[in-house]
């Protein structure tokens, strides 16, 4: 018979609370460690864990692995979307966190991309049933670089229109929702026809006036590497 898990969940930042939360709901057993507390307490949980998740930041992993860990023979998982570990199996959960936590069904949702080489999921993460797909470690940089420019770098682009909306022209950001809404509507129903405007019209004067609005903007650069980055895509395709 399997083993029953006990987790040590070991970090204190967003990502470690959402999964607390999530452990919970899920009735797993867990107990969690951070750095605000005594490395007494972190050998007597490490001692207690079958599994070890290392929600910290990408560059303290490996280091606190063999600093804490090395000899105790436990599975340790890190969430790291780029870390390619010596030590710890990589397994990211495709998703956001934000400083609120989430209904459990959104947890249950998220898909897991785990290393090539790491064990079963089941072995990984038993008690959790969410979908997953291998990824080769090779791959890992460039899957979390489109990560971060869909995810992050989208989200500095409608900060940009909020703000502006607000402080510019005083007109509420609230009045936008609509816009994004059906934006990201329109990109799960049908990417290939989600972008509309001036590039895709290939509005060469509306171009010109909307880097010319944007000519003091620390924006303009970006607006401008966009055009040039959709021209390339459109002359490689």
């Amino acid at each position: 018979m399997r083993q029953v898990p006990h987790y040590l969940l070991i970090g204190n930042g967003c990502v470690a609370k959402h999964f607390q939360h999530y452990f919970s709901f899920l009735q797993l057993s867990f107990t969690t460690w951070h750095r605000q507390q005594s490395l007494i307490e972190l050998t007597q949980h490490i001692n207690r864990a079958t599994h070890i998740l290392l929600l910290i930041s990408d560059a303290a992993i490996d280091d606190f692995f063999v600093q804490y860990i090395f000899s105790s023979n436990k599975i340790c998982i890190h969430f790291s979307g780029s870390l390619v570990s010596r030590y710890v199996y990589g397994t990211h959960p495709l998703m956001t966190f934000s400083t609120k936590l989430y209904q459990p069904e959104l947890y249950q949702s998220i898909p897991f991309i785990i290393d090539h080489n790491a064990l079963e999921f089941e072995d990984l993460l038993p008690g959790i049933s969410n979908q997953h797909v291998r990824l080769h470690t090779s791959l890992k940089a460039k899957y979390h670089a489109l990560c971060v420019l869909s995810g992050n770098f989208s989200c500095v682009l409608w900060k940009k229109l909020f703000d502006g909306l607000t402080n510019e022209f005083n007109i509420s950001h609230s009045l936008a929702y609509p816009y994004l809404l059906q934006q990201m509507k329109n990109l799960i129903d049908d990417p290939s026809s989600a972008m509309t405007g001036p590039l895709v019209r290939g509005d060469l004067q509306t171009i010109k006036n909307n880097l010319t609005a944007l000519q003091a903007d620390p924006f303009y650069s970006v607006y401008k590497s966009f055009v040039a980055c959709y021209q390339q895509i459109k002359e490689t395709s």
